[in-house]
């Protein structure tokens, strides 16, 4: 079933890749016999739904879940069900690359304020005079 990201955009099941493996952790003789811990994975890189903008902030976004090969790698092993951990996996992924989506705002550099820039040279005034005042003293 495809993963819904929003209106426009639409991950199809090619690109995404479940692979179940045992979980660490408590649980008993469960944790040795069942597989319910989710490794999901998107190839990001190779995926024609998201323009490239998106796709290199989700790099970013992504971190050390980025590959090498540009596929985003999310490990879901919070519960003892297999397809709750699948889900989470999933939901995940969407969320991130909701994140992508959003364009940042772009930082405009602004100057100092005339009044901090004269608070600023009176503190060194006044900082330089207390320095003056220390030494030797003269009798």
């Amino acid at each position: 079933m495809p993963l819904t990201i929003n209106d426009r955009i639409t991950i199809a099941d090619w690109e995404l890749t479940e692979q179940f493996v045992r979980a660490s952790g408590p649980g008993g003789q469960n944790v040795n016999k069942v597989s319910t811990a989710v490794e999901l994975r998107f190839e990001a890189a190779r995926s024609p739904h998201l323009p490239d903008p998106v796709k290199r902030r989700l790099e970013r976004l992504a971190g050390r879940r980025w590959t090498k090969d540009g596929a985003v790698v999310i490990q879901v092993e919070e519960t003892r069900s297999q397809a709750q951990n699948r889900e989470i996996a999933r939901e995940r992924l969407a969320e991130l690359i909701r994140a992508a989506l959003v364009v940042p705002k772009p930082r405009r550099p602004t100057r100092p304020t005339k009044g901090s820039v004269e608070r600023r040279i009176k503190a060194k005034k006044v900082r330089g005079d207390v320095k003056a005042g220390r030494g030797k003293v003269e009798e």
